[in-house]
């Protein structure tokens, strides 16, 4: 690799770190914490958050910045499961008017999950989860209902990162976690009981291609003294029967 390349590389690594820096809740960022988030030099955190801002990708807000209205109209087309999110929506819907709980739709990105869509329920407690935002996928029923209907390979990576613990009951063996995968594929519900968080329980069910594939998963969380997941489970398993052969 020549000077040039290395040069590129770096600058593109660095430009990743700085729009990734921020999280969610904040409003702006200054180069001082830019630069302690993401280890770039202070003098190249200036340089490059300039050129960010020039092409709209951050916003001035006093001597700090914020993400720019760039990125959300980028973010808008960059959407590979777009079609699948409109797809779903009258399923979540219906499945929140039903149980009065929050609905989620996620896929699995390496050894987590993405929340593509989120339909809150009015008696659903306020759950960590946002449009977007990742969980480890062992910690989760949609993960572990989209990791049951997944090549080998996939689970094999989830588990050679390590089953690091959310909640106060998120499974860490190994063994433990495919024997509930295996029964997951037999009954095609995947149920969460304060494993991503306190007081959450969930039951999903995956969206699965003509393969027989898990493509995505939906969810119903609620609070465990007022939800029994084992009677949502059979809505939740319906919508995503529905929405798998809805699909193209």
């Amino acid at each position: 690799m020549c000077a040039a390349e290395r040069d590129d590389g770096m600058t593109a690594a660095r430009i990743a770190a700085l729009l990734g820096a921020f999280r969610p809740g904040d409003q702006a960022l200054g180069a001082s914490e830019l630069a302690r988030r993401t280890g770039v030099p202070k003098s190249s955190v200036h340089r490059l958050t300039g050129h960010l801002v020039t092409h709209g990708l951050l916003e001035r807000d006093g001597t700090a910045v914020r993400l720019g209205l760039r990125l959300f109209e980028i973010g808008q087309l960059a959407g590979r499961e777009r079609g699948l999110v409109d797809a779903a929506r009258p399923y979540l819907a219906d499945l929140r008017e039903a149980t009065r709980n929050t609905v989620h739709l996620a896929v699995l990105e390496g050894t987590e999950v993405v929340y593509l869509d989120i339909v809150r329920g009015p008696d659903a407690p306020a759950l960590p989860s946002r449009i977007g935002g990742r969980f480890p996928a062992h910690a989760t029923a949609v993960g572990k209902a989209i990791l049951a209907h997944s090549p080998a390979s996939v689970l094999d990576t989830v588990l050679a990162a390590g089953l690091t613990r959310v909640g106060p009951r998120t499974i860490t063996a190994p063994g433990l976690l495919r024997r509930q995968l295996t029964r997951i594929r037999d009954e095609g519900v995947a149920y969460e009981r304060e494993e991503s968080g306190v007081g959450v329980t969930c039951a999903a069910s995956p969206v699965l291609d003509a393969t027989g594939r898990a493509r995505a998963a939906i969810s119903i969380s609620g609070w465990s003294n007022r939800v029994r997941v084992e009677r949502v489970s059979p809505a939740v398993r319906t919508a995503a029967l529905a929405l798998s052969r809805a699909l193209p």
